[in-house]
């Protein structure tokens, strides 16, 4: 029989637990930890014995308080220890000012990334943010927004629909960058927002002139049903691994495909995505079962 005493004790206990664990997901986990997440992949047709290491940056959310330049300072110091052949920039540095956040100028968390290092270079693409939080880029549809004019002053090159064809030890491959799907808010339709996207997919693999791989950056995941055989992976950022993940599962996935593509490795007729799970917040600053991650990610096997 459960009596008055152990009644209340034990709803003190969850009201406790609840508390604690709102802590953590407001409090710590969005701030303070950061993981590195290792993938290997070996996509079909991959040239044998070639290896290549890529890290993945995705969706800082530049701001104060949770996305400091300190913050970010640590992020470029763990990226530079990783080893990586490259470090592609998946998109979403900037976010809007909010009840929670004080956004940071572009050129603060430009010239940061711009320490970043590696032997084949460090290259990004955009992603929503960085075209709906900048007002002059919605208000006149002009390009190139201040995130790409920011990066490229740091020395970071920027592709929207454009490729680059790069070499390891006489290896080629390439790296296709595409333009954000969701780059323009065009208003309301039954309380949905519409978009208008800038991404051009076959016109960007249209610049690939022979069979080199390929690795495409896409900021949403989305684009991944189009995506041919011909592209090795496919790298994305932009759901957070849905922010809040429990035994991997996200209530919330700002995807049209849900927890189809809300984080990780996705296998597809052969075909592999890799979503990271982010660094930043937005909306709330709460992360939960999906820590703040840098992604490396290791293509082929030694020889």
């Amino acid at each position: 029989m459960i009596t008055r005493r152990t009644f209340f004790r034990g709803l003190g206990a969850l009201v406790g637990c609840g508390v604690g664990l709102a802590g953590y997901a407001f409090g710590l986990e969005p701030h303070y930890r950061l993981s590195v997440t290792r993938y290997v992949i070996t996509p079909p047709g991959w040239p044998p014995g070639f290896t290549l290491k890529l890290a993945l940056i995705a969706d800082l959310h530049a701001c104060q308080p949770s996305m400091s330049p300190a913050r970010i300072e640590e992020i470029v110091e763990a990226t530079n220890a990783l080893g990586a052949d490259a470090i592609l920039l998946l998109g979403d540095y900037e976010i809007a000012e909010g009840r929670f956040r004080q956004a940071l100028p572009p050129q603060v968390w430009a010239t940061i990334l711009g320490q970043l290092k590696a032997p084949h270079g460090v290259h990004a693409i955009l992603g929503n943010h960085d075209y709906w939080d900048d007002p002059d880029a919605q208000a006149t549809r002009r390009r190139p927004v201040r995130s790409r004019v920011a990066l490229e002053a740091a020395g970071v090159p920027v592709y929207e629909n454009d490729v680059v064809r790069l070499e390891k030890k006489g290896q080629a491959f390439w790296l296709a960058g595409l333009a954000d799907q969701i780059a323009y808010v065009t208003g309301t339709v039954n309380g949905r927002m519409r978009f208008e996207g800038l991404d051009d997919l076959d016109g960007t693999l249209a610049k690939v002139t022979d069979d080199a791989p390929v690795i495409l950056m896409a900021h949403e995941p989305d684009i991944f049903p189009s995506v041919p055989g011909r592209v090795a992976l496919t790298v994305s950022g932009h759901t957070h691994g849905g922010q809040v993940r429990l035994l991997g599962w996200s209530p919330i996935v700002p995807s049209a495909y849900g927890n189809r593509y809300a984080y990780g490795h996705v296998v597809e007729d052969g075909r592999s995505l890799l979503v990271s799970g982010g660094l930043g917040c937005s909306i709330l600053p709460v992360r939960f079962g999906v820590p703040p991650e840098i992604v490396l990610v290791e293509l082929g096997t030694s020889a």
